[in-house]
Parts: C-alpha cells; sequence; structure tokens
C-alpha cells in the first residue's frame, strides 16, 4: 500500500473538476469531516453534518443498516447538495444517505469520496491509507 500525503490529496482535491452549481455540503460523520472541510475551502459552500453509524474504528460493521444519530439540522428542500464521505467500499452509508436527502427534499444530490467509487473520487484504490488519520504503534 502506498501511502499518499495529504499534499498530495489536497492536489488532488483542488484539481477536481467540479463544475456543477451546489448549494451546499453535506458531510457524513465522521469520516466525511476532513474531506468536507477541504472542499468547503476549495467551493466556499456551507458545511453541515450528517451523523450516522455503521461501523466501529476498526471497520467492523456494528449494524444491518446505517443509524441516524440525530436529525437532520438543515433545510435542504429544492437544494443542489455534494455530500461527502472519506471511504465507499460498498455503498451501504452513502446510498442512506442519498436516500434520507431526497426524502427530505433535496432537489440533487451528488457524491464526493476520497477512495472509492462516487461522482467525483480522487482515488479508487483496494488499499489506501488517508493521511490524516495516525497509524497507532505498539510499544
Amino acid at each position: 500500500m502506498q501511502s499518499k500525503s495529504f499534499e498530495e490529496v489536497l492536489e488532488r482535491m483542488q484539481q477536481l473538476p467540479i463544475t456543477e452549481p451546489f448549494d451546499l455540503i453535506v458531510a457524513i460523520a465522521n469520516g466525511g469531516i476532513i474531506p468536507a472541510a477541504l472542499l468547503n475551502q476549495t467551493l466556499g459552500l456551507d458545511l453541515h453534518l450528517l451523523k450516522l453509524h455503521l461501523r466501529d474504528a476498526h471497520q467492523k460493521q456494528l449494524y444491518d443498516a446505517p443509524q441516524l444519530l440525530e436529525p437532520l439540522r438543515v433545510d435542504v428542500r429544492g437544494k443542489r447538495i455534494l455530500l461527502v464521505e472519506d471511504r465507499i467500499k460498498t455503498g451501504t452509508t452513502v446510498l442512506f444517505a442519498v436516500d434520507l436527502l431526497k426524502k427530505a427534499g433535496a432537489q440533487c444530490v451528488k457524491t464526493f469520496a476520497v477512495n472509492g467509487p462516487a461522482d467525483y473520487s480522487l482515488y479508487n484504490e483496494t488499499c489506501f491509507r488517508f493521511p490524516w488519520i495516525r497509524t497507532q504503534t505498539k510499544t
């Protein structure tokens, strides 16, 4: 697995041709927070969190379906949304979030992932190490 530097990811993100007009960014918390903050700086859009829970810190699935931890705190009716996640593997969480946002009245929902298949994606690698996640070493 080749690690990417933070600078590589940031440069790739800044060069990503996002030409569609979006009204706001919705980050799937917790993984989507850092990439959404970086996109916020690039695109200048308001950022909101969608707090979902499916896996633990070691990526072990905890539930059959994503769990909404708190209600959506932004009115998305008629809005064009860029939904941000760090990694998409199975798509379970992203599909749940897209459905939730559309049921709440979003006009359009497009997806962004640092790694994995999405409308906008930086990488699609089997093994990917995020530069902002420290690897714990045993001493």
